[in-house]
């Protein structure tokens, strides 16, 4: 039996990256074990697109640092090339929200330092003249961006890791996987291997090894075809004439993509009627093969890049590709530990394996070595899924993606599948009210209310029509009383003669006296916010801790993992209580209706109290997100309801209204209130995020304290007023001053109350004050620091 750090399960180049990088930073006993040989599964048919283009930052430089890896790095480490052709790429579309679109990734890639040129018809056909323009209104040019051979990729990277001491078992199947004594064993066909650490970047395979291993990986295979062409006679004369290289060109809209290969063309369709293969096992034989050719599902795709480039109809088909790429709910990859297996990483379900493959693998080594990833990994984390991302959920959801790879991403977009997973106790009596739902880990939530009965949101990167409906929520909480379903939440139970020391270690601030609340931040080694939770201390023994429903997974392995050494419970109770938000001026009045318990001068601000209301036995919350006197009361599922329509029968004479998760949003924003997963992130401090207040460092040692301290060249979070009266922000919105992009935005929206447009934003120059601007959808929008929140800065409304 062998002893090592690491075993890698896969050698695609997810696999094999993550294998250079380890070996590049110094690891040692790191081993690679594939069941076929290197690139079997997807890599090797991969058609090697590479891009800068994305909506999220860190998907962004996941595939910008594959580019400099095969393009720069690894040539000059192997002395080999990686068949890199800097062909640059466009995407083309006639259509207004997609040009929307495109300013908003452009405008994001100016704060990144990534070159996206928005582009007009003309210059469409200048970069790509076998292109027709007709019917486009403009798109999105990305010089530095390309394609890659995918086998010399992976290969270059094998090299550098062999050379650097890492081994790589190739047709070594794993045939069984267990921990034991702290350990993982790894039972292959050619021994068993003992690790310290074990990852998946199985690929195809990657939901068996899951299996194995007793993680739920929420991924599935999919066909993905594509055809290569014979010789086009237009890029042979190109060729002839020493022209350059066409770009890679995407018209999102008809959902293809066209590349030149050689002196013909790679045409790659995605239908929406997508074609999952093998959800349950892939068969054992499987490694380098490909499916029967399938074109009729795409001909109608075809026809319509033919339309486009016409030049595509000159030639004969030489090949067709139709093999699986495997898609996760959200088309993201899944990379980083797994969740409720102690030193277990998943490296795997990216539908772009090669596109990402070389910055995933510096992603999650970066994240092993250093016990915290390099930047934010809410897009990529693979705990953003749950125990209810089951069979028919990742079908269902694998099948949207792969229709909606070319789909317009906007913000606050609800998608259809796999919906109503699960339900709040509440759910049809917010049905029944005009709620419109959304999705938050696996939950249905109140995004708004309407009064139009069947009301869905439209979708648009500027006002739509849930503006007027929010506005209306808004004035419901802050001049009379509202109710909302807020049973979304994460929850968790502490119990044990050390919950007091437990949640003194646990992050940044001290815990909160017994009956009183507070809000502590948990942090990584290097500092940034890992989790935030609002902290009520019940006695000296016992603690009820909420945070964010997308955190539940990372918060619970965050809780056990620091719980080492405490005599101490942790038990997730998500599913087992509801919330119900009483909030506004006359919440006090309408819950006094209810109950005999002194909810004035007992009951201040930031305490608990268990109180009976209604006659049921509830834990009250005195804590309130939106900037109101207001009260969160804690129950039984199983009591909800009843309360809930008491709540609502003694509040008719009061007014009673409704709010939903947007009207929330607006409303902290109003209050500076920092959100986690938006505002608050790894890549940040709880000081550069401006919660000096919840820092208490004098006489104590808590995980990221002293990096916090140290932090060289510290942002600086601020609340900006903007000048926009048609359009609100969202996120990821560059800042600039003096034609510099200096910040970015985390979130935004407008402030009803306030009259006022309104975001949270990093500035990389803290001491840029003046002349701020913030480029909105392609359009510069005026805006300045606000000192104190607008609304109610002294907190007079909330501790009334």
């Amino acid at each position: 039996m062998s002893e090592v750090q690491v075993v890698i399960i896969g050698g695609g180049a997810m696999g094999t990256s993550l294998l250079y990088h380890l070996a590049k930073a110094g690891w040692r006993d790191i081993v690679l074990v594939e069941k076929n040989d290197l690139t079997h599964g997807s890599t090797w048919h991969a058609a090697g697109l590479c891009t800068h283009f994305s909506h999220n930052a860190t998907i962004q430089e996941l595939r910008a640092t594959s580019v400099r890896l095969y393009r720069d790095i690894l040539p000059q480490e192997t002395g080999q090339s990686c068949g890199f052709h800097r062909s640059g790429a466009m995407r083309v579309t006639r259509n207004p929200d997609r040009m929307d679109e495109f300013a908003h990734v452009a405008g994001l890639s100016e704060f990144t330092g990534y070159n996206l040129e928005l582009v007009t018809p003309d210059r469409i056909a200048e970069l790509h003249p076998l292109a027709k323009r007709d019917g486009l209104i403009g798109g999105i040019y990305e010089k530095d961006d390309g394609h890659v051979d995918p086998t010399l990729a992976t290969n270059a990277m094998a090299k550098v890791a062999v050379e650097k001491g890492a081994i790589i078992q190739r047709y070594n199947p794993v045939q069984a996987i267990r921990r034991e004594g702290g350990v993982w064993i790894v039972e292959t066909a050619r021994g068993t291997l003992r690790a310290r650490h074990i990852v998946n970047a199985a690929g195809t395979w990657g939901y068996e090894v899951g299996r194995m291993m007793g993680v739920n990986v929420p991924s599935v295979p999919v066909l993905h075809q594509y055809l290569v062409t014979d010789t086009v006679p237009d890029i042979a004369a190109r060729i002839a004439a020493g022209q350059p290289e066409l770009p890679i060109i995407r018209d999102p809209e008809e959902s293809w993509y066209v590349r030149q290969e050689r002196d013909g063309f790679i045409l790659g369709p995605y239908e929406k009627d997508a074609q999952v293969w093998s959800v349950d096992g892939v068969p054992p034989s499987f490694g380098a093969e490909l499916m029967p050719p399938d074109l009729e599902r795409v001909e109608h795709i075809i026809e319509a890049a033919m339309a486009r480039i016409p030049a595509l109809g000159s030639a004969g088909v030489k090949t067709v590709i139709n093999g699986p790429i495997t898609f996760t709910p959200d088309a993201n990859p899944l990379i980083g530990p797994a969740h409720g297996a102690e030193n277990a990483w998943l490296l795997t379900g990216s539908s772009m394996g090669v596109m990402e493959g070389g910055g995933a693998g510096w992603f999650l080594a970066h994240w092993m070595v250093h016990g915290a990833p390099p930047m934010d990994a809410l897009a990529v984390d693979s705990r953003r899924f749950g125990a209810w991302a089951d069979r028919n959920y990742r079908v269902a959801k694998a099948v949207e993606c792969f229709g909606l790879q070319f789909g317009v991403h906007y913000p606050f977009e609800e998608r259809p599948a796999g919906r109503n997973i699960h339900l709040s106790p509440l759910h049809d009596h917010m049905l029944a009210r005009g709620a419109v739902m959304g999705f938050a880990h696996g939950t249905e939530r109140p995004n708004w209310f309407s009064d139009k009965p069947g009301d869905v949101a439209q979708e648009s990167f500027r006002r739509t029509n849930w503006f007027a409906h929010v506005q209306r929520e808004v004035d419901a909480v802050a001049n009379r009383v509202a109710l909302a379903d807020l049973s979304v939440f994460s929850k968790f139970d502490i119990s044990g003669k050390d919950t007091l020391s437990f949640l003194d270690a646990l992050g940044a601030n001290r815990p909160p006296r017994p009956g009183r609340i507070g809000l502590t931040h948990a942090l990584t080694p290097s500092g940034g916010v890992l989790s935030e939770f609002t902290v009520s201390v019940l006695s000296p023994v016992h603690a009820y801790l909420t945070s964010a429903a997308a955190s539940e997974e990372m918060d619970l392995d965050l809780l056990i993992s620091r719980s080492t050494g405490f005599d101490v419970t942790i038990r997730n109770i998500t599913r087992e209580r509801a919330i119900i938000g009483v909030m506004g001026p006359k919440s006090r009045a309408l819950l006094s209706k209810l109950t005999q318990d002194d909810l004035a001068a007992g009951f201040p601000w930031l305490s608990a109290r268990n109180i009976t209301l209604a006659g049921q036995a509830i834990l009250a919350l005195r804590v309130s997100y939106v900037g109101e006197l207001g009260f969160e009361l804690h129950l039984p599922r199983s009591e909800a309801c009843a309360v809930f329509e008491a709540l609502e029968e003694a509040g008719r004479e009061l007014g009673v209204g409704y709010y939903g998760a947007y009207a929330a949003n607006s409303m902290r924003l109003e209050k500076g209130y920092r959100a986690w997963g938006a505002d608050l992130t790894t890549e940040r401090t709880p000081l550069e995020t401006g919660l000096a207040a919840f820092v208490k460092t004098e006489g104590r040692n808590f995980i990221g304290r002293d990096a916090m301290l140290a932090k060289a060249n510290p942002w600086d979070m601020v609340l900006l007023d903007i000048d926009a009266s048609d359009v609100d922000p969202f996120y990821a919105h560059a800042v600039y001053a003096d034609g510099e992009p200096v910040g970015v935005v985390t979130s935004g929206a407008h402030g009803h109350r306030t009259g006022k447009t309104l975001a949270l934003a990093f500035l990389r120059k803290p001491q840029v004050r003046e002349g701020l601007q913030v480029k909105i959808l392609g359009r510069m929008r005026a805006a300045r620091v606000l000192d104190t929140p607008p609304h109610d800065p002294l907190n007079t409304r909330l501790k009334h």
